[in-house]
């Protein structure tokens, strides 16, 4: 009984050790070897005493049994008694096992070893790092321009943490962004949602955290779990920087109690149905928050100008050749976009300048030579009654109504197209428009046809969310053809402004020659990255989206210059100033359907040749007239009472 109990505690205990896996084996299959070599060598002491001396003894007989043991083909040229050449190839066969033995176990634990690491879950050792937590479509925009904003550093790197297998991720990434310069693109597998896999990532020595939302209805409720982890976690030191976006309005409360003070969340529905409310009015909008909000082209930039200090916001206007002010940033912190022009800059504040780079900024030696031939007055536009149609409805139509109302003139007409009636859009207390509903398939001639959309202004054609990004860009670019076709036959009477999911679907949508496309993602993950790379420009865009202030718009080039006039951008920078506005570029109609930039010039050189023609249009900083309903510090926009930009053929 006890010869059994001590078999099966050996047994226990041999088990547990090869539980341990490869080196446990590995150690076996030595001990195997010592074994084998001792009992050889001591056998052939014992039995054969000639042989015996004739190797150097036990020793000698002991390392030749070694060499047969890892390379059974050393026996080939032994000699000796019957006795001696028995045992070395008893030593050999037993070698043979050994070594096929050894092979197959490193075989194995290297197998084991790779899927680990195709796993992505060992332990990152990185510092300085963006982290991005999360998987959807929008990581492709968000690590390209991570990409672009760290070409000048020698070594960057990005971080992706999602609960999708890391080489997949990685293939995707390397098709969709094949070139990432300098910046090491890592990631690991894990889930948000769970704290052991945060910390795989390294989230003590980041330098800044993403959170993006995920693919499915419960996003929201994802991002907001992720801020609470991240808040209620024991930093090490002090806590980097947290940007994140949710989808629902009504969580954005929840998810900002959810981050903590110090987060920046934004409201993505809230930023989307603005854009649309401001570019249906104003053709090329998109295109300009497009390259501001990009790190491909130009962007914002806070630096002091000692020598500036002393002078006015309105003479800083022509102070740099390259480079072009928009706005001041207090020393206390306060940021003024387009403030008045007789500000004056103190010491310690910062101009905003939109530039390509900052170093890139340069002043001029001289004041630039300004045509006053060419600067005309801005006219009086008697306010006119908007006639929008609103083709389709998605979760953002209740919303956009509520916006629309709040700043088109008293009897403004908006009837919403879809194939169900939008109860709740339709039940919106409204004070300036007039809603109504017409039945409509977007995707079917005749139903389009029968809207007698030759009576509208404006078209917004919206994205269906009750079916899949893909597909319902399909469906859009369908309808977009109709209208394409249809708005030629009436000869131009309205302008078409659509929202859209895939950004690379726009150029596709280029052919229906709409005017202005909506990528809502994009747009989000352009203002996540910037807010990761920079948090100073949260309060920038705060200042630049709050309906109190000044926002961007596209007006019509002959407000400020003779049309076909020789002048330079600093003469349309000068006929802005008089008007109290800040100019940053222009669009030109000609190009309106080249990408990548669709006409849109911002920060041009302020002493080249320009002429500007009827159709053409100026982008200023302005203030707009009052009457936005939602004022709330949101990051977002607002629209306004801004005068659409005539397109060629439009009907006036």
């Amino acid at each position: 009984m006890a010869r059994v109990r001590l078999r099966t505690r050996f047994r226990y205990w041999f088990d547990g050790t090869m539980d341990r896996g490869t080196p446990a084996l590995i150690i076996w299959l030595a001990l195997a070897s010592v074994l084998l070599i001792a009992l050889a060598s001591t056998l052939v002491v014992l039995f054969t005493d000639t042989d015996s001396e004739d190797n150097g003894g036990w020793l000698g007989v002991a390392w030749m049994s070694l060499l047969r043991t890892l390379d059974p083909g050393t026996m080939g040229g032994d000699t000796g008694g019957p006795v001696f050449l028995g045992l070395m190839l008893a030593v050999t066969i037993g070698g043979i096992f050994i070594v096929s033995a050894l092979i197959g176990v490193l075989t194995t634990g290297l197998n084991q070893k790779i899927h680990e690491l195709r796993k992505g879950r060992t332990q990152l050792i990185e510092h300085g790092h963006t982290i991005v937590l999360g998987w959807s479509d929008q990581v492709f925009t968000v690590i390209a321009e991570l990409v672009e904003a760290n070409q000048s550093e020698r070594r960057s790197c990005v971080v992706v943490l999602a609960d999708r297998d890391k080489v997949a991720m990685e293939d995707a990434i390397r098709a969709r962004v094949p070139d990432t310069g300098s910046t090491r693109v890592i990631c690991r597998s894990g889930s948000p949602l769970v704290r052991s896999d945060l910390d795989l990532v390294s989230p003590d020595s980041a330098k800044s955290i993403m959170v993006l939302p995920p693919v499915g209805q419960d996003r929201d409720v994802d991002v907001i779990k992720v801020l609470l982890l991240l808040h209620s976690r024991t930093w090490r030191g002090a806590r980097p920087p947290v940007v994140a976006a949710v989808h629902d309005s009504e969580n954005l409360a929840a998810a900002r109690l959810a981050a903590g003070e110090g987060a920046l969340v934004i409201d993505a529905e809230d930023i989307a149905v603005r854009l649309i409310a401001q570019a249906h009015r104003q053709t090329g909008l998109s295109g300009v928050f497009n390259e501001l909000l990009s790190f491909v082209g130009n962007e914002f930039y806070l630096r002091e100008e000692p020598a500036l200090v002393g002078t006015t916001y309105g003479e800083a206007l022509h102070a740099f050749e390259t480079g072009t002010p928009a706005g001041l940033r207090r020393s206390g912190g306060e940021v003024l976009v387009n403030p008045a022009m007789d500000t004056v800059i103190d010491p310690g504040d910062q101009l905003l300048v939109i530039a390509e780079d900052d170093l890139l900024i340069r002043r001029f030696a001289t004041r630039p030579i300004i045509v006053e031939a060419a600067i005309t007055s801005v006219p009086a536009h008697p306010p006119a009654l908007d006639r929008t149609l609103l083709i389709g409805e998605n979760s953002r139509t209740t919303k956009l109504v509520t916006l629309l109302d709040s700043f088109v003139q008293p009897g403004s007409t908006l009837d919403i197209a879809a194939s169900r009636r939008p109860e709740a859009a339709l039940d919106q207390p409204v004070a300036n428009l007039t809603v109504g509903y017409k039945h409509c398939e977007p995707t079917r001639r005749s139903s389009l046809e029968a809207l007698d959309l030759g009576g509208y202004q404006h078209i917004v054609v919206l994205s269906d969310d009750t079916v899949a990004p893909g597909p319902a860009d399909d469906r859009t670019l369908v309808t977009l053809l109709h209208l394409r076709d249809i708005e030629d036959t009436l000869g131009d009477p309205y302008s078409i402004v659509t929202e859209m999911n895939d950004d690379a679907n726009r150029e596709v949508a280029q052919v229906t020659k709409a005017d202005d496309f909506i990528v809502s993602t994009k747009v989000i993950s352009l203002l996540l990255t910037q807010l990761t790379e920079n948090r100073d420009l949260y309060d920038v865009f705060t200042d630049l989206f709050n309906p109190e202030g000044s926002e961007i718009y596209l007006k019509p080039a002959s407000d400020y210059v003779v049309l076909g006039a020789e002048a330079n951008f600093a003469t349309v920078v000068e006929a802005a100033r008089r008007e109290g506005e800040t100019a940053i570029g222009y669009r030109l109609a000609r190009r309106s359907e080249e990408p990548p930039r669709y006409g849109i010039c911002l920060n041009p050189s302020k002493t080249a040749r320009l002429v500007l023609g009827p159709h053409d249009a100026v982008v200023v900083l302005a203030e707009g007239e009052a009457g936005c309903a939602d004022v709330a510090p949101r990051l977002t926009s607002c629209g306004r009472t801004a005068r659409p930009v005539p397109r060629p053929g439009r009907r006036p």
